[in-house]
């Protein structure tokens, strides 16, 4: 194999399209997927498994007890998912994600401007890290001199993020 073109970068269209988590109890998953966050069944079959989506897509979400009915959350210190990002197309979009989760009475476990981004991070009934995040336009990212990303974390001013109108 040629190592020019095996060190090639994937094509920039490449997306991560959905995820599929193993949960203990489907309802209470969906309570929070569908009811706090928003997300919409497009499928389900029976008790077992349910596919959600924002806008009719197939499905951005998978959620089955297939192997995990009653199952407790992996341990600390193991291997698996740290989180699942879900991606908002607007500020005000994470707002009104904010609202909601205030509403349910869902805690944060953090809230980060990354300078490309701002984040909210939070944990669904199953323990599984959840990012809910806007993106800013790229060519708002921090850079260094050289033109190159300058990420960084500070805190997220939740205020100022809720004054956010939706639309």
């Amino acid at each position: 194999m040629n190592a020019d073109k095996s060190s090639r970068p994937i094509d920039p269209q490449v997306r991560i399209g959905h995820v599929h988590l193993k949960v203990a109890d489907l309802e209470r998953s969906l309570k929070f997927y569908c009811g706090v966050l928003g997300f919409e069944i497009t499928q389900r079959y029976g008790t077992q498994a349910a596919f959600l989506s924002a806008g009719g897509y197939h499905h951005h979400i998978g959620l089955n007890t297939w192997e995990s009915l009653g199952g407790s959350p992996p341990a600390a210190g193991t291997t698996g998912l740290f989180h699942t990002a879900i991606l908002y197309p607007t500020r005000p979009a994470l707002a009104d994600a904010l609202r909601r989760l205030t509403v349910a009475g869902i805690m944060l476990d953090g809230a980060s401007d990354h300078g490309v981004s701002e984040a909210l991070y939070l944990r669904d009934p199953d323990e599984n890290g959840v990012e809910l995040y806007w993106d800013r336009p790229p060519e708002s990212w921090p850079r260094t001199p050289q033109g190159e990303l300058a990420m960084f974390t500070k805190r997220l001013d939740l205020n100022d993020l809720l004054k956010e109108e939706t639309r």
